[in-house]
């Protein structure tokens, strides 16, 4: 073989080679941020973030879902590159279960818990006995029990946070009997006990406004340092990559903040 026909059967070869192919880089390169999010109000407040996001040119793509689990399982398997739906307690509990090398880059909202009545206006005047519903699942049902002690109807152990259970209680004085439900329930049984402490992405569904209609809310001065304020969560990774402290900023966009403020009238708190 010549020279010539050497130089002509490498170039051949170099174009017959496939190009190498481009990193992907979630935000930049064409490459969208792809984020998980459960169906609601959470995902009403990432489509606002989306949107300030592309301003900037960094695209998101929302990836909608109807359950807890499914938004961890796909992070984990690389399906999505960030969510922003649970709280720490909820992450906790996953990476003890399942194994999640997760970390939380930044906070989101929270939909803020209320105790509600139909039967009374005012927590003092449920009578001795009543029934008062809370989650029956371990991370909103302490929260519920903090909520109650806060009012004054009942008193916890020296110590206790949102993981305690009925059996901190340490005073009673209205022998108030706690009734624990699954959280999706609790809007339904509202007729069939005497109060109830819904968390607001039921409440909100529901009709029901922590802001204006419950008897004992958490409160705007909390959702920055409440453990149930929700997080963008990514994998240990990215946890330094720019396009996660971008989309974590997001959340404290003006018009974000703006957003949430007109569309649920205090149910739904930020918390940056």
């Amino acid at each position: 073989m010549n020279r010539r026909q050497l130089l002509l059967a490498t170039s051949a070869l170099l174009l017959a080679r496939p190009a190498l192919a481009q990193p992907r880089i979630p935000g930049a390169g064409g490459f969208p941020i792809r984020v998980g999010v459960t169906s609601g109000v959470h995902a009403q407040v990432l489509e606002r973030v989306r949107d300030v996001l592309a301003r900037d040119n960094i695209p998101v793509r929302i990836t909608e879902f109807g359950d807890f689990i499914q938004p961890n399982a796909a992070l984990q398997s690389g399906d999505l590159d960030a969510n922003t739906y649970q709280h720490q307690p909820f992450l906790d509990a996953q990476k003890q279960q399942r194994g999640y090398d997760f970390v939380p880059v930044g906070r989101t909202v929270l939909t803020a818990m209320g105790v509600f009545s139909r039967k009374v206006r005012r927590l003092e005047d449920l009578p001795n006995g009543a029934r008062v519903a809370i989650p029956n699942d371990p991370t909103n049902g302490g929260r519920a029990l903090v909520l109650l002690a806060r009012a004054g109807l009942v008193t916890l152990r020296p110590g206790a946070d949102f993981r305690a259970t009925v059996a901190d209680i340490t005073a009673n004085p209205r022998r108030i009997r706690i009734v624990e439900l699954e959280a999706a329930t609790i809007t339904r049984a509202l007729d069939d006990v005497d109060a109830a402490a819904i968390t607001g992405n039921y409440a909100v569904p529901a009709g029901l406004n922590p802001a204006r209609e419950a008897l004992a809310a958490e409160t705007a001065a909390e959702a920055a340092t409440n453990p149930y304020t929700c997080l963008v969560v990514v994998r240990r990774a990215d946890a330094e990559a720019p396009w996660a402290k971008r989309l974590a900023e997001g959340y404290g966009h003006p018009d974000v903040r703006r957003f949430v403020e007109e569309s649920f009238g205090g149910a739904v708190l930020l918390g940056v």
